[in-house]
């Protein structure tokens, strides 16, 4: 058995039966029940895996798969969980949370996650902005070539932050109020870099994802070149699968 069992998620039983996978360091991706659950697994190669691209995309990849498959009610697992034996699996994840993951499978029945992340430039933001508040502009320009205390800077630098950040938030609830309707749960996150203002993920219902699209195609219309929108409409669903004791 090497080091074990490398688990990638759960589905409710019967779950897949002729699933041909290849997970993690080229192993076959296999399946085992224990009670009403359906685990996808291969077996283990190391010890502990690197949260390298490589790994990550690996395990991604096995679940969109079996998605993909037509197996769409699926809990994923973490990365990188490996469990000794599935006696060990049994007494460590189904005994304690069997009633968690029960619920969880349940919640997502019939559901799908997409996902939204939305960028801007702040240099041309900032520019727009200064363009469309004259008494900042103003402020920007009197000041500008001077001599100025630490309370002015702090003053004029507050005064454009906030016009900034209420920029930001006018975007941001042009997004929500025309993508969250659509949407059974919304989980969002904190964005990843400094030029991305938004980063959500939505629970849909499966076949309503063109709709959802659309949804989105037009808000890039609107916003022309202003934003770059990142939408994923596919992923196993680990924003709306947190079992808190698994983490």
């Amino acid at each position: 058995m090497g080091y074990g069992l490398y688990l990638y998620g759960i589905f409710p039983y019967p779950g897949p039966r002729n699933l041909e996978l290849v997970g993690l360091d080229q192993q076959p991706v296999h399946t085992h029940r224990i009670d009403s659950f359906t685990f996808l697994y291969s077996e283990a190669q190391q010890e502990r895996y690197l949260a390298s691209r490589r790994n990550l995309l690996g395990h991604e990849r096995v679940l969109e798969q079996a998605m993909e498959s037509g197996y769409r009610t699926l809990l994923p697992l973490r990365f990188g969980l490996i469990i000794e034996d599935w006696t060990a699996v049994e007494a460590q994840l189904i005994i304690p949370h069997a009633a968690g993951l029960k619920t969880l499978l349940e919640r997502l029945d019939g559901q799908r996650e997409v996902g939204i992340k939305v960028y801007w430039e702040t240099a041309t933001e900032l520019e727009s902005l200064m363009a469309e508040h004259e008494d900042l502009r103003a402020e920007r320009d009197r000041l500008m070539g001077k001599s100025l205390s630490m309370d002015q800077v702090i003053q004029i630098g507050q005064a454009i932050d906030e016009a900034m950040g209420d920029r930001k938030q006018a975007v941001i609830k042009t997004f929500q109020d025309a993508l969250n309707p659509l949407a059974a749960e919304v989980v969002e996150n904190d964005p990843l870099t400094d030029t991305m203002i938004y980063n959500a993920a939505y629970l849909i219902p499966w076949d309503e994802e063109p709709a959802f699209g659309d949804r989105v195609e037009e808000l890039d219309q609107t916003f022309d070149d202003r934003l770059r929108i990142r939408y994923n409409n596919f992923t196993a669903p680990f924003n709306f699968a947190q079992l808190d004791t698994l983490n």
